[in-house]
């Protein structure tokens, strides 16, 4: 009986793990360091498109929501494109969505020893970023509620984080505290609500506007898709799924449009920088502000900034807990569809994938090391193929919803948890998709555009000399 157990996921996510997981999915760096270069782009209307992007999030999530409801089961969405799509659907999103998450979980650990150097510059990036590495990997091999306990409490203080800063700028507006600049009028004052129109400007200048930002808001959203992988290890996924799912869409109205309203009202837009949000602008602002704490005088400018450190550092452990995460579960689900090798499958004591998760450990840690070796255009080849890549992966997703309606609908079965305005949102959501990659065409993210068929062609040869194996293995 004990070595059954060993042999299949365990249900260790609890409603409160789900919810959590779903709204850590939900905020991420874009939001607190990522809304600068938009805000360039767009203004003020960056916060529409901000709710624009996040309701085609949800549509997505609703699409794969149901499908995971209907059969709760590993390998998410892969599993679903294999049973209803086809074996190199399976194969290609399957190894689409692992290989964004690894350079994903690059880029997150090298964030993270930069996070660390702000208070310790004289720590190498590859010390704190080895040692963080090997923390979250320990932790994804305990138990899956080990995982989800984690999650729970960095997601809590991203939460805590924005609902102060949302309360203490809905504060300094108020009370005037913000200073003269504060006003609601910074929203349409200066060149209007749409400074920059829809679409502004030429190849030759660069493109600004609305259209053209949301290129960059869309990537904000990515890792909604992680309620769908945390299915097969939920408790009562029929309940926990739909509910997690459908608290989405208010969440990114509250914490992203509501966050941006106040704080695009404390500041005049032009005074945004690309390299910095609107969080670290308005708060870096507040000279008057000081305090004394355990006889030690403290300007707040200085606390926002160890605050802001703590909830950036945080955000960045979230993001690489939950890739280690799905990249082993996606790992696992592809084994089982003979996808990928059999020793994936393999689970340890506590029911984790540990193969999977060794094997997924093993080339992010080998990719940190190229990364240092390799030229800096090779690097941005790498970030150019995960913009790719999240396209892709929404895409299959979308798709494979439409499948799976059809075999439903012929087969006589009603979902237990249908999608909203089916099919419309799946070809809502598909075009609005390709109108982002032809903005990428002309907004400097060409390259992005032109990965995808040579990407597709590589998962199409892997797919090709895997089938020939296979039927060599039968011989």
């Amino acid at each position: 009986m004990q070595e059954k157990k060993e042999k299949i996921l365990q249900r260790g996510l609890s409603n409160r793990h789900i919810q959590l997981i779903a709204l850590g999915g939900a905020i991420g760096t874009g939001l607190f360091l990522g809304v600068g270069q938009a805000a360039i782009l767009a203004g003020p209307s960056v916060i529409l498109g901000y709710g624009i992007a996040g309701i085609v999030a949800f549509f997505i999530m609703r699409q794969l929501g149901e499908m995971v409801v209907e059969e709760p089961v590993s390998g998410s969405f892969s599993t679903f494109a294999n049973t209803y799509w086809g074996s190199f659907a399976g194969f290609a999103s399957g190894w689409n969505y692992w290989i964004l998450y690894i350079l994903v979980s690059m880029a997150e650990l090298t964030a993270i020893g930069k996070y660390v150097q702000f208070w310790w510059p004289e720590i190498p990036l590859w010390t704190s970023s080895l040692f963080f590495f090997m923390l979250i990997n320990v932790i994804n091999l305990a138990s899956v509620k080990v995982y989800g306990e984690t999650e729970f409490w960095f997601s809590i203080i991203k939460v805590v984080a924005i609902i102060a800063m949302i309360l203490f700028g809905v504060y300094l507006l108020v009370s005037g505290n913000g200073g003269d600049r504060a006003s609601v009028s910074n929203l349409y004052n200066d060149g209007g609500f749409f400074p920059h129109g829809w679409l502004s400007g030429n190849a030759a200048i660069g493109y600004s506007g609305l259209l053209a930002a949301l290129v960059i808001i869309m990537f904000s959203f990515g890792g909604l898709e992680l309620v769908g992988i945390t299915a097969a290890e939920a408790e009562n996924p029929e309940k926990n799924i739909p509910k997690a799912t459908n608290q989405v869409l208010w969440r990114i109205l509250v914490f992203y449009v509501g966050a941006l309203f106040i704080l695009f009202s404390l500041m005049p837009w032009r005074e945004i920088t690309a390299d910095t949000s609107p969080f670290v602008e308005v708060f870096s602002s507040l000279q008057g502000f000081q305090f004394e704490l355990f006889g030690q005088t403290f300007f707040f400018t200085t606390v926002i900034a160890h605050a802001l450190n703590i909830i950036v550092l945080t955000a960045a452990l979230s993001v690489y807990n939950s890739c280690v995460y799905s990249n082993s579960r996606m790992l696992y689900g592809l084994a089982e569809q003979g996808n990928a090798p059999a020793f994936l499958k393999k689970l340890n004591k506590n029911h984790s994938p540990v193969n999977a998760i060794l094997v997924s450990g093993a080339i992010v840690a080998l990719t940190v090391l190229i990364n240092k070796l390799i030229p800096d255009e090779a690097l941005q080849i790498l970030m150019s193929l995960v913009v790719s890549s999240l396209i892709i992966n929404w895409t299959m997703i979308s798709l494979t919803h439409i499948f799976f309606r059809k075999h439903k609908r012929k087969a006589g079965i009603k979902t237990k948890f249908p999608t909203l305005f089916y099919p419309a949102s799946n070809y809502f959501s598909l075009a609005f998709l390709i109108g982002v990659l032809v903005m990428m065409w002309f907004t400097g993210l060409k390259i992005s555009v032109e990965l995808i068929p040579i990407w597709l062609g590589l998962l199409w040869l892997s797919y090709v000399l895997l089938q020939r194996r296979r039927k060599s293995i039968k011989r």
